[in-house]
């Protein structure tokens, strides 16, 4: 008897039977909803959102942070940092403040309650790490390991010349005021 729920077993048969030489990235996208799924399930038996979880993984690692860097180090947008922020200030998580020094930038400090986290939550995502993993032979998953992180290093290589190929703000608004006066008749563009 299979003992994996319905989603799962469709998920699988899916990439077993239907297309299972489709692209690496919708492989890597369902590898990752399982394994965040996963995580949140547990992170819910102790009230904190997955979201919250993203940004306390952080500061755990250091705090006293901007908001800015917290959130190019998450990876969000800046509002979308500020509303976690804002509900991780209500549960007593995090304290925002500024110093006196630097009275524009609003560093992000966790409150001991918020330290105390990291003793309940971080075995959950190490239980969700080795259930992931079960079955699999050290050599293998260090070659995942090997084989993600190289992934990672391209696309963000690809995302740097990208960046590079594009123009700069100053350079499109120039273009966009050549082509505004192309459209204009010739009498109000003299004006």
């Amino acid at each position: 008897m299979n003992r994996e729920p319905p989603r799962t077993q469709s998920i699988l048969r899916h990439w077993r039977e239907a297309v299972p030489n489709d692209r690496l990235a919708h492989l890597v996208k369902d590898a990752t909803r399982a394994l965040v799924r996963a995580l949140q399930m547990r992170l819910a038996d102790h009230a904190v959102s997955f979201g919250h979880w993203t940004f306390l993984r952080i500061l755990w690692e250091g705090d006293r942070l901007t908001q800015r860097e917290l959130s190019e180090r998450a990876g969000v947008m800046e509002p979308t940092t500020f509303s976690a922020l804002k509900a991780m200030e209500r549960l007593g998580y995090v304290r925002r403040r500024k110093f006196a020094g630097d009275r524009k930038k609003v560093y992000v400090l966790l409150t001991s309650k918020g330290r105390l986290l990291r003793n309940r939550l971080v075995p959950l995502a190490e239980d969700v790490n080795r259930i992931a993993v079960r079955g699999i032979k050290p050599p293998a998953i260090s070659t995942t390991r090997a084989v993600l992180l190289a992934i990672i290093e391209n696309m963000a290589r690809e995302e740097l010349a990208d960046e590079r190929r594009m123009p700069s703000t100053r350079e499109l608004a120039q273009k966009n005021e050549v082509r505004r006066k192309r459209r204009l008749p010739k009498r109000i563009q003299e004006d």
